[in-house]
C-alpha cells in the first residue's frame, strides 16, 4: 500500500510533537497539555479528572427517536519509562520500570532523567570481560544502571529518587511511508482520536473522547473514566501487534506494516464484541478502507468492557513493529487507515442494528 502525495493529508507534525513529549505512566501531564489543546477545538467540554484522565464531549449533532447513543473512545496517553530508585556512590544511577519492558532492548540505550532540570544519560552495557556464562543469564531491569557522566555529588544537584526517566529517541521518517519512534503505543492512538474527531461530520450519538492514563500499569485510568462515562459502546484506539519480521512461523503473523488498520478480535483480557467487529468490517468494506484483524495485547477496551453492567467493545488501531521497545515502526498509510475507520464508525454508529441486517 502507498500512499500518494495528494493523499497525505494527516497532520503529521501533530504526530511528531505527541511522540517527541514526554509522558511516563502517571508523569502524563506534558503530553496532556497537548490533548487539551486540540481537544479545546473540536469538543463542546473538556475536562480533567482526578486521576489525569482528560474526557472530552461532543453532543450528538444531529436527533434521533430516543436517547442518543453513548460512545467512548479511549486512547492512552502513557508511555513505558521508569523512576530513579537509587544513586550510588559513584553516581550511577538505579531505575525500576513503569510499564513491561524486555530487559535486552534497553542496554546502550539513550535515557533523560527528569530532574530539577532534564539530564541525559545512557543505560550502559555489560563490559566486554563479563564471562560468557555471565553474559547468557536473564537481566533483570533492576541489575541496569544509567550512566550520567557525573559523580554523586553533582549528579545529585539535579537528580532524586524518584524523579521520572524517559527513553530518548525522536520521531524520524525512514521513508515516505514508514515512521519510528519510540512510543506509537500508543501516541499514534491519540493522534488518531484526534484526526477522526477533527474530521467528524453529522453525528447522531454522543461521543466521549478520553486520553487515559496508566494504562501500562494495569488500565487504571481507563477503569476509572469508564466508570465515570458509562458508555454504551467503547472503542480503544491502541498498536496492533505487527508480527512480519524474520523468525516468526506463518501460523503467528496476524498484522503486517501497510496491511491496513488492525481490527481486534480479542486480546490478553478482552473477547471483542462480534456485532462490533462485524459493522467495523462492514464499514471498512464499504468505505475502501484497508483492513487486516488483529490478535493482540490488552487494552483500555478491558476496562471500558467491564464498566458497572458492561460495554460493548472493540479496539481498532494501526500495525506496530517492535512494540514496547524504542524503535516501534507505523506505517503512515495505516494510521489515515485507522482515521478513516473511527470517523466513519462514529457518524454510523446509530445504524448498527439496520445496516448489519
Amino acid at each position: 500500500m502507498v500512499l500518494k502525495e495528494e493523499n497525505m493529508d494527516l497532520q503529521i507534525e501533530l504526530l511528531k510533537k505527541l511522540c517527541e513529549t514526554p509522558g511516563v505512566s502517571g508523569y502524563e501531564e506534558p503530553v496532556r497539555k497537548i490533548v487539551d489543546d486540540e481537544l479545546k477545538k473540536i469538543m463542546d467540554e473538556v475536562k480533567i479528572d482526578k486521576l489525569g484522565n482528560i474526557i472530552g464531549y461532543k453532543k450528538a449533532r444531529k436527533e434521533k427517536q430516543g436517547k442518543p447513543i453513548k460512545v467512548m473512545v479511549a486512547a492512552h496517553m502513557d508511555e513505558i519509562g521508569f523512576l530513579v530508585r537509587f544513586i550510588d556512590k559513584d553516581g550511577f544511577l538505579r531505575i525500576t520500570p513503569l510499564g513491561g519492558f524486555n530487559p535486552r532492548t534497553l542496554i546502550a540505550q539513550r535515557v533523560i532523567i527528569h530532574g530539577k532540570r532534564d539530564i541525559k544519560g545512557i543505560i550502559s552495557p555489560k563490559p566486554k570481560f563479563l564471562s560468557e556464562e555471565d553474559d547468557k543469564k536473564y537481566i533483570d531491569v533492576k541489575e541496569l544502571y544509567i550512566d550520567v557522566g557525573m559523580g554523586k555529588e553533582e549528579v545529585s544537584k539535579y537528580v532524586n529518587v524518584g524523579n521520572v526517566v524517559s527513553l530518548d529517541q525522536n520521531f524520524i521518517k525512514l521513508n515516505e511511508q514508514v515512521v519510528t519512534s519510540r512510543n506509537f503505543d500508543d501516541r499514534m492512538g491519540v493522534f488518531v482520536m484526534i484526526e477522526a474527531l477533527k474530521r467528524l461530520e453529522d453525528c447522531y450519538a454522543d461521543i466521549y473522547a478520553v486520553g487515559t492514563v496508566q494504562e501500562e500499569l494495569g488500565l487504571r485510568g481507563g477503569t476509572v473514566a469508564s466508570f465515570s462515562v458509562e458508555p454504551d459502546i467503547g472503542i480503544a484506539i491502541d498498536g496492533s501487534l505487527a508480527y512480519d519480521f524474520p523468525g516468526v512461523k506463518d501460523e503467528d503473523k496476524h498484522c503486517f506494516l501497510g496491511g491496513g488498520t488492525g481490527i481486534y478480535i480479542v486480546d490478553n483480557r478482552t473477547l471483542c464484541d462480534k456485532k462490533i467487529v462485524n459493522f467495523l468490517k462492514y464499514l471498512a468494506e464499504e468505505n475502501n478502507i484497508g483492513y487486516q484483524l488483529n490478535i493482540g495485547g490488552g487494552t483500555d477496551a478491558a476496562a471500558m468492557q467491564r464498566n458497572k453492567t458492561g460495554t460493548l467493545v472493540c479496539t481498532i488501531g494501526a500495525p506496530i513493529r517492535n512494540m514496547h521497545s524504542t524503535v516501534q515502526l507505523c506505517h503512515l498509510g495505516d494510521i489515515k487507515y485507522t482515521v478513516e475507520l473511527l470517523k466513519v464508525f462514529l457518524e454510523k454508529v446509530h445504524k448498527i442494528d439496520t445496516l448489519l441486517k
